[in-house]
This record gives C-alpha cells, sequence and structure tokens, in this order.
C-alpha cells in the first residue's frame, strides 16, 4: 500500500525540479508564477517570457531558434496544452487557456507528399527543413478565454474578451467580446464589453 505522504513529496520534488529546470531555460519569469509546463527547446536561441502571478502547463515547444512565447501576466494554461512555436506566440494579460488545447503557429509540414517524403528521415537526424512550412504569429489577446480541447492555427489573433467554444478550430481572426464555436470556428454571438454573461 502507497503511503499518501511518500506519494506527495514525491511530487512536490519532482515539481520543485522540474520548476527549477524551466527557471533556468526562461529568458524571463515573472513573480508568484508557477511554471509547470514542460519545455521542449529545439531551437537553441528559441526565448521563452513569462510574466507574473501566472499557472502554466502542459507543453511548451520552441522550435526554431527564431521562436518566441511571450505570455504575459495572470495567465493560465491547462494541463495538456500545446504551444508549438515555429515564430512567435503571444499571450496577453489575463487569459484562460484551458486543457488539452493547441496552438500551433505553423503547418510543421509542406501539403505537397513528395516534399514530405524525407521529413521523418530529417527527423531522425534532428534536422527539419522549415522553408516548407508555412508559419505565421499567433496573438491571443487581453481577458480571452480559449475552451478546453480547442485548436488555434497560425497566423490568427484572438480579440480582446472573446471565447473559443470547447473543441473548436480556429482559422480565422476572433473580433474582440465575440463567441465562437465549431469545426470551423465562427461566431455565435458578440458579448456587452462589460458583459457578466
Amino acid at each position: 500500500m502507497n503511503n499518501p505522504r511518500r506519494t506527495s513529496l514525491s511530487t512536490l520534488w519532482k515539481r520543485w525540479k522540474r520548476e527549477r529546470q524551466n527557471k533556468k531555460n526562461c529568458q524571463s519569469l515573472g513573480k508568484d508564477t508557477l511554471l509547470e509546463a514542460s519545455l521542449d527547446r529545439r531551437g537553441e536561441k528559441g526565448e521563452l517570457h513569462v510574466g507574473e502571478e501566472c499557472w502554466i502547463q502542459g507543453r511548451l515547444i520552441l522550435e526554431r531558434d527564431e521562436s518566441r512565447i511571450r505570455i504575459g501576466d495572470r495567465v493560465a494554461i491547462g494541463g495538456g496544452s500545446i504551444l508549438d512555436c515555429a515564430l512567435g506566440i503571444t499571450i496577453e494579460d489575463d487569459v484562460i487557456i484551458s486543457y488539452d488545447c493547441i496552438l500551433a503557429d505553423s503547418d510543421n509540414h509542406s501539403l505537397l507528399a513528395h516534399e514530405r517524403k524525407a521529413d521523418v528521415a530529417n527527423w531522425k537526424n534532428g534536422f527539419h527543413d522549415w522553408s516548407r512550412s508555412k508559419i505565421d504569429s499567433i496573438r491571443i489577446c487581453q481577458g480571452a478565454w480559449v475552451g478546453a480541447r480547442a485548436c488555434i492555427l497560425k497566423g490568427v489573433t484572438i480579440g480582446n474578451g472573446a471565447v473559443v467554444g470547447m473543441g473548436s478550430v480556429v482559422t480565422r481572426d476572433v473580433p474582440s467580446y465575440t463567441v465562437v464555436a465549431g469545426n470551423p470556428a465562427r461566431e455565435v454571438r458578440r458579448l456587452d464589453q462589460g458583459s457578466h454573461s
């Protein structure tokens, strides 16, 4: 039978080790931020900046030297979420990104089969030809909420106070104070700037 106290101490120890390693890998980490995410730095010069009072879980991937993830203050990113950054992902203040979400600012592969043919062999050798992938930054603006299992694709801006419904696939910009849902995500309704419903 497991000793609950031992399990708890083991969990705390693992969390402490991961946080310590993450702090070393950040260019800036704000006060009172809990960075529990795993960081996969594939581009050695990629940068991660995290603001104050955040709770960041999931997986953060810096694909290239040019990759920049910038997270503002009071941001929550849920467990199982993946930020896959080849160029830039910016998350402004007071944003909530629920669990199992995917933000990907690139296609990662060419749409043409003959151009993808060598991808697996190249990966195994630690190389990826990014020139064949479409790349465009993502921005999640202040106060937005991204529901569980939503996907935000390259080039998308989610406006201030906008809400992305659970399981949505967002391929186009979402105006401020708008609720979108579906695959592809479509406007469901508009919110008043001061609305609490």
